[in-house]
C-alpha cells in the first residue's frame, strides 16, 4: 500500500495544530501504522513535544536546499512505529532562500519523495508553521491530504475559508493537483460553552463530508503534556483528550484505508 502524506497547516497560530500532529501520529502508531512525524517548523514544538532538543543540521533543512539527504535526518522516538524527522533554528533561514529557487513550491517534494517511494512508513504527518508562508506552501505542494485543525471559536472559522482558497489556488497554478482536503479537526472544545458548540455545528452544516467526528476537547492535560516531552497517551492515558485522539486516529485509519 502507498504512503499518504497529511500536512496540518492553518495560518492561525495557537489552534492546536502541533498539538494534534504530535497526538494524531501518536495515535496511528499506537493502532499499527507505521508513522512519520516531520517538523516542518522553526520553533521545533512537534520536536521538543516528543523529548527532543533541537540539534544543528537535524531537520530537513539541507534537504530543501538541495544538499542533503532527509532519511538521514530522521530519528527513532522510542515508541513503536514512531519516527520523527525533527526541526531545528536554520529552518528559520529556509523561508527566505526556498523563494531563491527556481522550483521553490517544490523543494519539499522533492526532498520528501525518496521516504514516500521507500514504502517504510504507511502515513507521513507534516506540522507546519502558524502562516502560511514557504515552508507551509511547500507542505502543501507535497502533501495528499490537507487536514485543518480549527479551533472552536468563530473567528477560526475566517481563517478556514482562507485556507482553503489557498488549496484551490494550488490546484489552478497545476502546483499539486492530487491535494484534497483530508477533514476538518475540530480542536479545544469547551463543552460548558454554547459558543463551541454553535461553531461545531456551522462547520458541519457548511462541510457536512469534511468534519471528522471526533472533536477534541480543551483540557489543561493536553497542554501539560508537551512540557515533558510526553504525548498524551503517556501523560494521562484515561484523560478525555488521551480518548479524543485515539478515536481521531481510528477514524483517519478507516477513512484513508491505512491499514
Amino acid at each position: 500500500m502507498a504512503c499518504k502524506v497529511f500536512t496540518i497547516a492553518n495560518q492561525k497560530g495557537g489552534v492546536g495544530k502541533t498539538t494534534t500532529a504530535v497526538n494524531l501520529a501518536a495515535a496511528l502508531a499506537s493502532q499499527g501504522v507505521e508513522t512519520l512525524l516531520i517538523d516542518l517548523d522553526p520553533q521545533a514544538n512537534a520536536t521538543s513535544g516528543l523529548g527532543f532538543e533541537k540539534e544543528e543540521g537535524r531537520s530537513v533543512y539541507a534537504a530543501l536546499m538541495g544538499e542533503g539527504d532527509a532519511s538521514e535526518t530522521i530519528i527513532p522516538t522510542g515508541r513503536k512505529r514512531l519516527s520523527l524527522l525533527p526541526s531545528e533554528v536554520d529552518l528559520a533561514a529556509a523561508e527566505i532562500e526556498l523563494s531563491q529557487h527556481e522550483n521553490y513550491l517544490g523543494q519539499l517534494s522533492q526532498a520528501i519523495q525518496p521516504i514516500v517511494d521507500s514504502d517504510k512508513y504507511r502515513a507521513i504527518i507534516i506540522d507546519c508553521p502558524p502562516a502560511l508562508g514557504m515552508l507551509s506552501m511547500n507542505s502543501l505542494a507535497s502533501a495528499d491530504y490537507l487536514l485543518v485543525a480549527l479551533q472552536c471559536e468563530y473567528m477560526a472559522l475566517e481563517g478556514l475559508g482562507q485556507i482553503l482558497s489557498v488549496v484551490e489556488r494550488l490546484h489552478e497554478a497545476g502546483v499539486n493537483e492530487r491535494l484534497e482536503i483530508g477533514g476538518i479537526i475540530m480542536t479545544m472544545f469547551d463543552v460548558r460553552t454554547k459558543l463551541s458548540r454553535e461553531v461545531v455545528d456551522e462547520v458541519r452544516e457548511n462541510l457536512p463530508d469534511q468534519v471528522f467526528d471526533t472533536v477534541v476537547p480543551r483540557t489543561v492535560r493536553i497542554s501539560e503534556a508537551p512540557s515533558f516531552g510526553q504525548t498524551i497517551f503517556e501523560y494521562d492515558k484515561a484523560n478525555p483528550g488521551s480518548t479524543a485522539y485515539r478515536n481521531l486516529g481510528k477514524e483517519l485509519i478507516a477513512r484513508f484505508a491505512l491499514k
